[in-house]
């Protein structure tokens, strides 16, 4: 049993800090498809879980991607050591239809005994209990990721209730694959519904393209919440609705774009996705973010593929090939576009990663449509891409492609005034 206890402690000016219910000394343990177990000190919920074991970059927002819908089936690692240390708030919730976590599991190297920060309100450690999420702390986590670049991301199993090696190691090998799995049916919303909260104070200081009157129907196959905040922060009325609508379904709402949403799983078995973005080709402008991005290259005609170990974190450079700039993106994803069979299709390469030449950006070449791979929302990340939602708009006033060298200028009016 876990028989730690939270306390309160008085803060300076406005920050507070408080203990996390302080580790116990049980036993969890990640075990891996090739035999490699992991043993460390249990935090989170006293369960088991099984899933696809990846690892995260970031330095912080492990909130953030701990409500990310995307991550549904996988078992996160941060890379960074300490993580935990400013607790959890009821603001920065990235799960638009649920609001809750949605990792299968959680991994880190410490969990700081204590947590500081002014909107606070409890424990890593005790939120994960509350939603029953098993965490494992104290593994040397750099081991793990470098097994996991070297041999690829892997199933696993993560369990605090067990500790008979033998026995997780055939649990993980029996898990269910990523590749060809439909996680969308499980995070995506059952009706529509209408967006209403914009990003507050946490609006950055930027130029942004106006929409005001325009209005965009958004397929959620999983979306962060930030996505529809920056739709809301520039005018742009948001309707959003399930991704197995019709393009009937969606016409009714008379939108001026349609907007394809992140989200978890394989995009190649997401056909009645894909359908409505099909039909709605040529008659919408159309954006997409990651998951998005990838259904609208399946819509054009383009193949997609899972990446050996995937891009997850808050610093993956990518080169804009019509800016000529290079952006430090937040990235979420474990499939690919393509490149070939995007190009045969009519699509144009807009954005390239620098680690691995995977395509994350494209435009069409007629048609009033383009997407990115990453997170252009930011959250968490920098705000280098936040012009593609500006570009977006302008999409949706005009009704037709944007042209490279106004790309350019909406980026650079963005650049100009850091």
């Amino acid at each position: 049993m876990n028989d730690w206890t939270e306390k309160g402690w008085g803060g300076v000016g406005r920050g507070r800090s408080y203990t996390c219910r302080y580790m116990s000394k049980k036993i969890a343990k990640l075990a891996l498809e090739d035999g490699t177990v992991f043993t460390g000190v249990a935090f989170g919920a006293s369960a088991e879980s099984e899933g696809e074991v990846v690892f995260n970059t970031s330095m912080t927002g492990y909130q953030e991607i701990l409500t990310d819908p995307s991550y549904r089936g996988q078992i996160v690692t941060m890379t960074y050591p300490l993580i935990g240390n400013y607790g959890i708030n009821e603001q920065d919730i990235e799960a638009a239809v649920s609001g809750v976590p949605g990792v299968a599991g959680f991994v880190v190297k410490e969990l700081p005994p204590l947590y500081s920060n002014y909107r606070a309100t409890t424990s890593l450690d005790a939120y994960l209990a509350r939603h029953g999420i098993p965490g494992i702390a104290g593994i040397d986590t750099r081991a793990l990721t470098r097994k996991l670049r070297i041999n690829g991301s892997m199933r696993g199993v993560l369990s605090n209730k067990s500790v008979d090696d033998a026995a997780l190691v055939a649990k993980a090998r029996g898990a269910a694959q990523m590749a060809g799995a439909d996680w969308v049916k499980v995070v995506c919303p059952e009706k529509a519904y209408a967006w209403s909260e914009g990003q507050g104070g946490w609006k950055p200081a930027l130029p942004q393209v106006r929409g005001d009157g325009l209005h965009v129907v958004a397929l959620d196959c999983g979306t962060k919440s930030n996505i529809l905040r920056h739709f809301l922060e520039r005018g742009v009325k948001v309707t959003v609705l399930p991704p197995d609508v019709s393009a009937a379904e969606i016409a009714k709402h008379k939108p001026d774009g349609l907007f394809i949403s992140n989200g978890p799983g394989d995009p190649a078995v997401l056909d009645y996705a894909v359908k409505p973005i099909a039909d709605s080709m040529g008659k919408l402008p159309i954006f997409g973010i990651c998951l998005g991005h990838q259904l609208l290259g399946r819509a054009l005609g383009a193949q997609t593929y899972k990446l050996k170990f995937g891009h997850r974190g808050g610093n993956q450079p990518v080169k804009n090939l019509d800016t000529g700039r290079v952006e430090i993106t937040s990235q979420n994803h474990g499939f690919a576009v393509d490149r070939a069979s995007l190009e045969k299709a009519g699509g144009v390469v807009t954005h390239v990663n620098l680690n691995d030449g995977t395509v994350e950006g494209f435009r069409h070449a007629s048609l009033p449509m383009f997407s990115v791979q990453y997170h252009p929302e930011a959250s968490p990340g920098p705000h280098d891409a936040g012009y593609l939602f500006d570009a977006f708009i302008e999409m949706m006033k005009t009704g037709k492609p944007l042209e490279a060298g106004r790309m350019t200028e909406l980026q650079g009016g963005r650049m100009s005034d850091l």
